[in-house]
């Protein structure tokens, strides 16, 4: 399997597509105004002790509480009373170890969502390439995708010898067979880190961010880009040149595979990402025989439902069912990568008579979700008929990350966000600046995109096009149009993807 990272850079996001096979599988977005917060310290002060929910809201300086559970306190920092009774494990006494105004130092482990605060741990953790650093803690974990019993003894050999006894280590699965004197390296690095999050613990007031882990160089080297890809394409000099100085002082191996993007058309054109990107909004996916998936998100679970459509496939009609939910088992396991589907997914697949389809469905299922880099679990056909998959979120789903709320609907319905809509915008004139050079433009859009893009014109400053915008609200809210003032005619169709 071909397997390439292709990054794209402007100043309001940067996007990362992994392809397979030239076929993307994931996609990830970091807005500027969105950026995650996943890993981030903060010392934060406690605001209400909710004894009958063994919980505690605590104020890290965010726009909501974040949620701290009872299970997520690092006994490591209590005292020896408060640690006694923390070891009675029982969270209703949660409020004779956290008081109102006491400060406390947690580490986000889940990013605030909608109306939800973000999710929070006193456990703290610092991940590298190869290794996961964890103050307070004296336990050495290693990854269970590590399987060798001869590596594992190795691994755990070095790491006792080379870690401080106060330090908790889990190894990571890249960590396969590498010298040990990448295990120093890294691990140095590590107890670096940790030292300066120590300063700033002991100095900051809070609340207060005190370590911040959006580097987007590092997460890309640390959590993406290892010996199974086989290249990385960016097309931004200064983020590829983070990347390059990353892998010298971690995986110097992969520093050939790094590629700079430098022509003229958007990168995700060039490999035709913008066109798939399209299908993500979508709830209607078409299968290369004729059938379809229609994938429904909801509060409570994702409802995923496979017909025919106008395959009529084979003669014989167990076969042709068969066929075609095996065909939707591999689009819906690369559908819920690509969306970040999580939660409880209940597939509807085509009936089936025969219990040996249903088992090749299945395993056709589950063997292509073993890619899937989330925690998820998939069982076996129910007495209804029905296949479920629990999976973890690991970031908000891109249908929150590209669109809001529809004022017409109020919600029941979801339209491209205004900000989405201004990149958008960008994106075509990029496409376009070849073909209309310095050709004046005036681009007509709704009110909110106007009032957005005229906040941050930032955006824009690189084109060479003058630019007029125009408020137009027959225009619906996630459209836009372009007209040459050349010759005042309408370009906006022919310069799309």
């Amino acid at each position: 399997m071909f397997i390439e990272i292709i990054v794209s850079v402007n100043p309001f996001e940067t996007r990362i597509a992994i392809l397979e096979d030239n076929k993307l599988v994931e996609l990830f977005a970091e807005k500027k105004e969105k950026e995650l917060l996943v890993g981030n310290i903060f010392k934060g002060i406690v605001k209400n002790v909710l004894p009958g929910m063994g919980a505690a809201f605590l104020d890290i300086g965010l726009a909501r509480t974040a949620f701290l559970h009872f299970k997520d306190i690092d006994p490591g920092t209590l005292s020896a009373v408060k640690k006694k009774i923390y070891h009675k494990n029982d969270s209703s006494l949660i409020n004779r170890i956290l008081s109102p105004g006491q400060e406390i130092v947690v580490q986000v482990k889940k990013d605030p969502i909608g109306k939800k605060g973000a999710r929070v741990t006193g456990k703290l953790s610092i991940p590298g390439k190869f290794l996961v650093f964890m103050p307070n803690q004296k336990k050495l974990s290693i990854s269970r995708k590590i399987t060798s019993t001869k590596e594992k003894t190795r691994i755990k050999d070095i790491l006792t010898e080379l870690k401080d006894p106060t330090v908790g280590l889990i190894v990571r699965t890249d960590t396969d067979y590498i010298a040990v004197e990448d295990f120093e390296q890294e691990y140095n690095g590590l107890q670096k880190t940790w030292k300066l999050i120590e300063k700033q613990i002991k100095y900051a007031k809070g609340p207060a961010c005190i370590y911040d882990e959006s580097d987007l160089s590092f997460s890309l080297v640390r959590d993406l880009f290892n010996s199974n890809v086989n290249r990385l394409i960016v097309d931004d000099k200064k983020l590829r040149n983070h990347i390059l100085s990353r892998l010298k002082n971690i995986t110097p191996e992969l520093i050939d595979r790094v590629e700079l993007y430098n022509e003229d058309s958007p990168i995700f054109d060039a490999y035709g990402i913008e066109k798939e990107i399209e299908i993500i909004y979508k709830s209607k996916v078409n299968l290369p025989s004729g059938g379809n998936i229609s994938i429904d998100q909801t509060e409570a679970l994702v409802a995923i439902d496979v017909n025919t459509g106008s395959f009529t496939g084979r003669e014989n009609y167990e076969e042709t069912i068969e066929y075609t939910n095996i065909e939707a088992a591999i689009e819906i396991a690369r559908q819920i990568r690509l969306r970040d589907l999580s939660g409880i997914m209940v597939i509807d697949f085509i009936d089936m008579r025969s219990d040996e389809s249903k088992e090749n469905v299945y395993t056709a299922l589950k063997n292509v979700m073993k890619r899937d880099r989330a925690k998820h679990k998939v069982f076996p056909f129910s007495q209804l008929g029905l296949v479920e998959i629990s999976r973890k979120r690991t970031r908000p789903s891109l249908l929150l990350t590209y669109s809001e709320k529809c004022p017409h609907c109020f919600g029941t319905g979801r339209l491209l966000s205004r900000d989405s809509v201004a990149i958008k915008i960008l994106r075509w004139l990029q496409r376009a600046s070849y073909f209309i050079k310095i050709e004046p433009l005036q681009i007509f859009a709704h009110s909110n995109v106007i009032s957005f893009i005229e906040a941050n014109p930032e955006i824009f400053k690189d084109v060479k096009n003058k630019i007029e915008f125009t408020e137009d609200n027959l225009i619906e809210p996630d459209k836009f149009r372009v007209v040459s003032k050349k010759n005042n005619k309408d370009i906006t169709f022919t310069y799309n993807t």
